[in-house]
């Protein structure tokens, strides 16, 4: 990471002081070992690993960027609390990462396509170019070169009539503040990709995702746990859309089920 993580070391070191933490206390609240923390708090560890990164950026509620850039022991107390409280920093996506990409031999943005098989591993991914490198890439002519775009394959019914297997186009969304619901791909720490209908909270500090298919419940995800949200665009399906019922045809179906439960409770079926 180079100059990138020049503040890396002495972040760690203050923000663990800063919480009255031994170095054992804190590797374990991190999942990790004293010695891997040692060297990061000493230097030794001069690019650091993106799950270490994010990490610590869950365990202090900062992005990956403060970590990294900000000297955080020269901030006053009430801009390092307003840090912790996670304001002005996980509401934009470009303040959590710079976001990782690849170029085609012309150097113009790829689109990345990240199939069903490649979504576990897509979480632990998304930030490091050697990833991103091995899925299959394409390009479109029609598309705005303005923006960055991603495909992602969906999974499952939640997103009716958008099919489950259909390819979602995403542009990467940099201000997480939405005016209005939004058909979004969004990457969490809990959950990894999800296609949902997303809309943000500010007195929560949260997004409410909905499905399409009613089927489903809605439910928040703290602010926090994002990594990625990408704005829906286009998408891409081999069947075509289902057209909804209409109120003649569930009233006929709700008669074809009645009749079958008479039938049955006289014995005639």
């Amino acid at each position: 990471m180079g100059s990138q993580s020049f503040f890396w070391a002495s972040n760690l070191k203050f923000l663990r002081k800063r919480r009255k933490l031994s170095q054992d206390m804190l590797a374990e609240n991190l999942g990790m070992t004293r010695a891997k923390l040692n060297a990061h708090e000493n230097g030794h560890s001069k690019s650091p690993a993106i799950e270490d990164l994010l990490l610590c950026a869950d365990y202090f509620r900062m992005s990956v960027d403060t970590l990294l850039r900000v000297d955080l022991s020269k901030l006053s107390e009430l801009k390092i609390a307003d840090l912790e409280a996670g304001n002005d920093v996980f509401l934009s996506g470009s303040k959590v990462r710079i976001l990782a990409t690849t170029v085609s031999s012309s150097n113009e943005d790829n689109i990345e396509l990240v199939p069903i098989k490649a979504k576990a591993g897509y979480l632990g991914g998304f930030g490091d170019p050697e990833y991103l490198s091995t899925l299959p890439v394409f390009s479109l002519p029609n598309l705005p070169k303005d923006k960055k775009y991603r495909m992602f394959q969906t999974e499952g019914d939640s997103m009716l009539p958008i099919a489950d297997g259909a390819y979602v186009i995403g542009s990467y969304l940099s201000e997480w503040r939405l005016a209005k619901e939004t058909p979004c791909v969004v990457v969490t720490a809990s959950e990894g990709l999800s296609f949902k209908m997303l809309s943000f909270q500010a007195e929560e500090r949260s997004f409410l995702l909905r499905s399409l298919n009613p089927v489903y419940t809605p439910y928040e995800v703290p602010a926090e746990e994002v990594r990625e949200i990408w704005k829906f665009e286009y998408y891409m399906s081999d069947e075509f859309p289902q057209e909804p019922l209409t109120l003649q045809q569930v009233g006929i179906e709700i008669s074809e089920i009645n009749r079958k439960l008479g039938l049955m409770q006289a014995g005639n079926l």
